[in-house]
């Protein structure tokens, strides 16, 4: 079996007396779209925490292409390509789109006071610039880069959230309920935006309570349950897990 891009493997989350992720172990191949389902409570937002270096693990490693990353800092774990955005807007409201998207050009280029100064910087101000204008098109919102992002509509502020983390060049981005607040057609111009993200080669971990998402989008699917993991398998095998139908999916037969 050939090593896959990320891989928690055991890993294990105590808060006092309380283990929010217990021994769970899962793959995430290069190129994917994978998804992390699981009721409230399942533990799916601590394992972000974990592998975005939020959190150090009670126990267990997390490896990115086979480097243990778990227990380093959460700007150690971006600068080897895991970007994370978060449920909530983490965008800067009062600040335009371009200013956003250059926030997530920051780790490649590190301003420098005395280079300021001198006015030495241009060169990197312009790369900057440029990785900046080139995610924010990529997600169709460079027209709107003079715009307050938060004047943006709650569809496109989700999509410049991705821009920023784009900008950042990720190899692997964790979404973390990027649907979530969005009407149906929102829903469906993300997951096209989705596509076109992993078809550039970025690999995608996302956690998504909305279920027509998650089975029209994934290549492969965890879930979890207390903690623990409860299946894996494809849409179609998750659809039709007795388990999961019954831990997850409230005794419904099958996931629209």
């Amino acid at each position: 079996m050939s090593r896959p891009l990320l891989e928690v493997a055991k890993l294990t989350m105590r808060f006092g007396g309380l283990t929010a992720v217990d021994e769970l172990s899962f793959r995430v191949e290069q190129g994917a779209i994978h998804g992390l389902i699981g009721p409230n409570g399942a533990g799916k937002t601590t394992t972000f925490n974990v592998i975005s270096g939020f959190y150090k693990p009670t126990a267990g490693e997390v490896r990115l292409r086979g480097e243990v990353i778990s227990g380093l800092k959460m700007s150690q774990v971006a600068r080897r390509g895991v970007v994370r955005t978060f449920q909530h807007s983490t965008l800067f409201a009062e600040l335009t789109v371009r200013e956003n998207a250059l926030v997530g050009t920051h780790m490649a280029f590190r301003p420098r006071i005395l280079s300021a100064l001198l006015g030495s910087d241009t060169q990197d101000r312009r790369a900057a610039q440029a990785r900046a204008e080139e995610a924010l098109d990529f997600f169709g919102l460079l027209a709107l880069a003079e715009v307050m992002a938060g004047d943006l509509p709650h569809g496109h502020q989700r999509a410049l959230g991705m821009a920023v983390a784009l900008a950042a060049r990720p190899e692997i981005v964790l979404l973390d309920e990027p649907f979530t607040g969005m009407n149906p057609e929102e829903t469906r111009e993300m997951m096209e935006l989705m596509r076109k993200l992993r078809d550039s080669g970025v690999t995608i971990l996302l956690v998504e309570h909305d279920m027509h998402a998650i089975m029209g989008l994934c290549d492969r699917i965890t879930c979890m349950s207390f903690g623990k993991l409860l299946a894996e398998g494809n849409p179609q095998e998750i659809r039709n897990h007795p388990e999961v139908i019954r831990a997850y999916l409230g005794g419904a037969r099958h996931v629209a």
